[in-house]
């Protein structure tokens, strides 16, 4: 603790304590405007079509928040160091992959494939720390070789061609199924959801009760005042890239229990809603400000306006235009959050 508050001390750009301010409340402002965006949403498009309140609609739209959800928090953790990682849809393929070979060229246990995908992604995660924090490559170019490298390899891993779990019993209901609608009829929540909210309230206490939260948001706020104090940023550095990569095989599970099938060319232009998803709740691209809560809500409203412009019929070279704009919007209101 003595180091903590070193960094506090010589921090010159922001103090450790209002980093951890930033999670618990100073942010309150941007979360209720991603909060209010997201009721908006909502109303516009039930307004504009009346298919999109239905139950269905809304289960379709909970899914794809849990797989989006998922890598978003992943990104939280990474740009809450001032950091970044394109690779993350790539990587939650090729956890896909490698599930798929444990379960289906292999035969095993389901328990080995879900540990094996976690574990792929958490290796795959600690080497884009090592290329950043020991070879000092910037954060866009080493998690970019690394989206190239596992797009690569999750194509020669599987030949090319979709790897089926239909020989996995149990496998589908990861994603798709619903122990809290065996237990409650009325309320079919898909088991991928229950996922995402345990996975960001992991996440949510690593950031606020755990060392390696505390020297995520001091990485962040003033990396080289934390270097000053005595910590090995270098190690910090990788064990939260780590932590990342393994969320992001989490993610690789739901989405190859959503279409029973790892897609191996699947994952790109997931990373980008992802950040969009993050900046959006209010996290900051300079790092040393976020919170998981705001990362939930700009997940659910990239999957609300993504599902919304499907429901109008809107065409997919349109919805990109879209989505392109609102990640400029929200790094625009970074800034002007920074600058005031």
């Amino acid at each position: 603790m003595a180091n903590l508050t070193q960094v506090e001390e010589k921090s010159e750009n922001k103090p450790f304590s209002e980093c951890l301010a930033s999670f618990s409340g100073t942010d309150t402002y941007q979360r209720i405007l991603a909060f209010a965006s997201l009721i908006i949403l909502l109303i516009a498009f039930s307004i504009a079509s009346p298919n999109f309140m239905q139950t269905s609609n809304m289960l379709a739209i909970l899914q794809a928040t849990s797989v989006n959800g998922v890598l978003a928090i992943a990104a939280t953790l990474v740009i809450i160091t001032g950091g970044i990682d394109l690779s993350v849809g790539t990587l939650m393929t090729f956890t896909a992959v490698i599930a798929g070979v444990v379960l289906t060229y292999m035969g095993l246990p389901l328990p080995l494939g879900v540990i094996a995908a976690i574990g792929a992604g958490a290796l795959c995660g600690l080497l884009s720390g090592t290329f950043i924090a020991k070879m000092k490559i910037p954060p866009f170019i080493a998690t970019l070789g690394m989206m190239l490298i596992l797009k690569g390899l999750s194509l020669v891993i599987s030949g090319a061609r979709p790897i089926y779990f239909n020989d996995t019993p149990g496998f589908d209901e990861i994603s798709r199924g619903s122990l809290i609608g065996e237990l409650i009829p009325s309320i079919p929540i898909p088991n991928g959801v229950v996922v995402l909210f345990l996975v960001a309230l992991v996440a949510a206490f690593v950031l606020s009760r755990t060392v390696l939260g505390r020297y995520t948001f001091a990485i962040g706020s003033n990396e080289e005042a934390v270097r000053l104090s005595g910590v090995n940023v270098d190690r910090w550095k990788m064990a939260i890239y780590a932590l990342a990569g393994g969320i992001c095989g989490i993610a690789g599970i739901l989405i190859a229990s959503r279409l029973n099938s790892a897609q191996p060319a699947l994952g790109l232009g997931y990373e980008l809603e992802a950040i969009a998803a993050v900046v959006i709740g209010g996290t900051s691209l300079a790092g040393g400000r976020g919170t998981i809560i705001g990362t939930l809500i700009g997940a659910l409203i990239m999957a609300v306006l993504t599902n919304g412009l499907r429901v109008l019929s809107v065409d997919q070279e349109w919805q990109t235009v879209i989505t392109g704009a609102i990640i400029i919007l929200a790094v625009y209101a970074d800034m002007m959050r920074r600058k005031q």
